[in-house]
């Protein structure tokens, strides 16, 4: 049997997942047993090196998840959710993308994964542009399906953090200002501060040699619905007020109400920056802190004007 497209293992998945919980490794080996594949199957290797069957498997979990039937219960570990069950009776054969589509907040669970401002784009790009391949260019699928990976990369990128402590998120934000030049080179130029009795400051950022320009930094790694009002943000700056320092950024994994964005554009001393969970998965891919290249693919085109200079 050859080995199943990653749709074909949908119903499977599911099936498996309600009795057990799963992670993709013994998923994956189910899925084996399941559809009875050869050893040359069973590691056969996709172009980049890795598992065949595993990345299909695993690509299957990710969409029954954004469809709502599978849920996270433990690092890597998914179960179904109750309504998994309903849904397996009502597609007792197979299960397909189209049939995934059917469940409210599916589309929206795929435009989640990016910044509000990319979520039309992603929305038409990476889901509707398979319904639509027909008519598509080849350009055209490649840059829907690298939205479909950067949008559910950045899904999980946050997850993974939440799922962090407290002082790994302090001290990755620290990683990430220094990342972006903030300290300079300067060794011991970046501090962490987080602990009992910090007041708030998480991080202590010396912009010169002799720290006359300092900068303060609090991280909150806080659900994305724990959304940050006013009131902290105003504790942010009264603890900055009180060391004396002019200039803050306050980093979380969640978002702002718009009253502490509008408090902090106030005409004030003190300069504030609000970075939100998904501006800091944006730096975090830009700058390389916690991500790595997985692939790389080159699409060639011909130089026109090497072809001209020979006439």
């Amino acid at each position: 049997m050859p080995i199943p497209t990653f749709d074909r293992l949908l119903r499977p998945v599911l099936v498996l997942a309600t009795k057990e919980p799963i992670t993709r490794n013994t998923a994956t080996e189910a899925m084996i047993k399941e559809f009875k594949l050869s050893p040359e199957d069973a590691a056969h290797r996709l172009a980049s090196g890795g598992s065949t069957i595993r990345n299909r498997v695993g690509w299957a979990m990710t969409f029954l998840t954004k469809a709502g039937l599978i849920a996270k219960v433990a690092p890597k570990t998914y179960r179904a959710t109750p309504t998994a069950t309903e849904f397996l009776q009502q597609h007792p054969e197979r299960i397909r993308d189209a049939d995934l589509k059917t469940i409210p907040g599916y589309e929206e669970a795929w435009a989640a994964g990016s910044a509000k401002r990319r979520e039309k784009e992603i929305a038409a790009g990476s889901r509707g542009l398979s319904e639509a391949e027909s008519t598509a260019t080849p350009h055209e699928i490649i840059a829907g399906q690298i939205e479909a990976l950067q949008s559910d990369l950045r899904g999980r990128l946050l997850q993974t953090i939440v799922d962090q402590t407290p002082e790994f998120f302090e001290r990755l934000v620290l990683d990430v200002l220094q990342a972006m030049g903030y300290g300079g080179a300067r060794e011991n130029s970046i501090q962490h501060v987080g602990g009992s009795g910090d007041e708030g400051i998480d991080g202590r950022i010396n912009q010169d040699a002799l720290g006359l320009d300092q900068l303060l930094v609090q991280a909150k790694k806080y659900r994305p619905d724990r959304i940050i009002d006013r009131k902290e943000v105003q504790a942010f700056i009264g603890s900055l007020a009180g060391q004396g320092v002019t200039k803050g950024v306050f980093i979380t994994t969640s978002g702002f109400q718009p009253s502490a964005r509008e408090f902090i554009q106030r005409g004030s001393t003190t300069k504030i920056v609000l970075v939100d969970g998904e501006m800091l998965i944006d730096l975090m891919l830009r700058h390389g802190i916690g991500v790595r290249v997985a692939q790389k693919f080159e699409v060639h085109e011909i130089d026109q004007n090497y072809f001209e200079e020979a006439e």
